[in-house]
């Protein structure tokens, strides 16, 4: 952004001072909208910081008093020490009925404590590492800190909340826990990753008056998975003459061991739900009753197993490699078990297979054996995708899932390079990542989704989207996007706690249709 900013400034010749004036009225926008429509007899305390996150402040403290509200600034120096932009949009305040403070006092906590709204305009995205709580910044911060474990009064923030690292989403100690935050052009990444999304409230993007060739230009390799891009992504399913159940793609899933149909079953019905016209279930062959009666829209085929019933018997590389090639894609991995003869056949078909390929679960902890380089020179060019979870992040990383966890967006992006695939983790807010350098943000989903099986549901769904003929980023943000909005489904019509994995597969339909509406559970944020 503040790349975009200074391009805005010397190629199209738009002042600083225009911009934080556009950004600043948004945000007062946004605060009458909190006030419920109407500013007038409402109290308002505006926490300005020394910098351009200040002058937003300033802004918009203008355009609420002129709105009718009783405005009350505090600021984090004196008025001498504001500079620039910040410096002048504050001079206007000096002439109208806005109260000032540059310290917190009495008057100025009487008036905190009534207030109907406060407005975070202390910091913005520039903020790295920890804040001294002694420091005149880390005292208004704990203020704000008291105020939201109080309760009573909402806090809107200026383009992040402060103390938030707009990057990673990190937050500092004293970090202002927000009700609603509007950002200035483009949503930043540390509103949409964990724990920054729990610190951030609502989202609200403004526009402030940025070109939009800035915003999409091709230098910006992240991006927020959106229900227009899906309609234009997802392939039709028109009626026409000729329509049958290989004009929409044909997935071989290779799954299962004892005691993990379920696992498998899941995947085929996934794929059958996400629109794939026809599906293959390949399991041990001792397995093929069960899976009948768990998947029978699905066809089956029996592969030559171990002794313990597993993927990987003699003759089973073959077999499997000889039913790929009658598909347009392969699902590999649910519920196939660790064993070393399962480890070593999903390394060498991974490894062999011509075909578009999604690989999940035990198939996850086979390629973390065979290490990146041994995956990175597989013989084939076709579209490849990974889908770990943190822990099976961890182990294809080499690390622990803590620092998984910590280091989301790197991580998913290292895995995508090393391992040559398009790499998907999983979690709030799901990312994938391109061997390009994209990096795809999902819609937030639903606490639903962690749940068993939901995993093996979204393996079904991205390998039927790459059997219709989506490549594999495409692919695994419009699985995860479709899997995302499925769990939102489920949420609403059933709620938080006791959804199944089948609720969550069954919903695919549903989460599609929704996407010819103009349903409000399709905004991103």
């Amino acid at each position: 952004m503040r790349a975009i900013d200074r391009r805005a400034n010397e190629e199209y010749g738009i002042p600083g001072i225009v911009l934080m004036e556009a950004a600043g009225a948004a945000l007062a926008r946004v605060g009458v909208e909190e006030l419920g429509g109407d500013a007038r007899n409402k109290c308002v305390v505006v926490f300005c910081g020394k910098g351009n996150n200040g002058g937003d402040g300033f802004v918009a403290a203008r355009y609420l008093a002129n709105a009718g509200a009783e405005v009350f600034v505090l600021l984090t120096g004196g008025p001498s020490e504001l500079k620039g932009d910040a410096a002048r949009h504050y001079a206007p305040l000096r002439k109208m009925p806005i109260h000032h403070f540059d310290a917190v006092e009495p008057d100025f906590l009487a008036a905190l404590y009534r207030a109907d709204l406060l407005v975070d305009a202390l910091l913005g995205t520039g903020v790295r590492g920890p804040i001294d709580p002694h420091s005149p910044m880390g005292k208004r911060l704990l203020l704000l800190s008291e105020i939201h474990l109080a309760g009573k009064t909402r806090i809107l923030s200026a383009d992040v909340p402060s103390g938030l690292d707009a990057d990673t989403g990190r937050a500092a100690e004293g970090t202002v826990h927000a009700s609603r935050t509007v950002t200035f052009a483009l949503p930043k990444p540390g509103l949409l990753t964990y724990p920054g999304a729990s610190y951030a409230g609502r989202i609200t993007v403004a526009e402030i008056g940025i070109p939009e060739a800035l915003l999409t230009s091709p230098d910006l390799n992240d991006q927020l998975t959106t229900a227009d891009e899906m309609r234009r992504l997802l392939p039709p399913r028109a009626q026409a003459r000729d329509a049958n159940k290989g004009s929409f793609g044909t997935l071989l899933v290779i799954a299962g061991s004892p005691g993990m149909a379920g696992a498998a079953c899941f995947t085929a019905i996934s794929a059958l739900r996400a629109g794939a016209g026809l599906v293959v279930l390949a399991v041990p062959e001792s397995m093929l009753d069960t899976a009948a009666a768990l998947a029978p829209e699905a066809v089956l085929k029996g592969l030559p197993e171990t002794p313990e019933r597993t993927h990987g018997g003699l003759g089973a590389l073959e077999a499997a490699l000889a039913l790929a090639e009658t598909a347009d894609a392969v699902a590999l991995g649910p519920g196939m078990a660790g064993t070393e003869k399962v480890v070593s056949f999903v390394q060498q078909f991974s490894s062999t297979a011509a075909k578009p390929l999604v690989v999940d679960a035990d198939g996850l902890n086979a390629l973390a054996k065979a290490g990146p380089q041994r995956v990175a020179a597989r013989r084939s060019e076709a579209p490849f995708v990974v889908t770990p979870h943190p822990g099976e992040m961890g182990r294809l990383m080499a690390c622990g899932t803590k620092q998984v966890q910590e280091e989301r967006l790197s991580m998913v992006r290292e895995c995508a390079t090393r391992y040559g695939v398009t790499a998907l983790l999983k979690g709030a807010r799901t990312l994938i990542a391109a061997t390009d350098g994209r990096l795809a943000f999902n819609r937030g989903g639903s606490v639903v989704l962690a749940t068993a099986g939901s995993g093996d549901v979204l393996t079904g769904v991205i390998g039927a989207l790459l059997a219709s003929g989506l490549d594999g980023f495409d692919a695994a943000r419009a699985g995860a996007y479709l899997h995302a909005l499925s769990g939102e489904w489920c949420e609403r019509q059933i709620g938080t706690a006791g959804v199944l994995a089948t609720e969550i597969r069954d919903s695919i339909p549903q989460a599609r249709r929704l996407l010819t509406t103009n349903d409000p559970v399709l905004d991103p944020l």
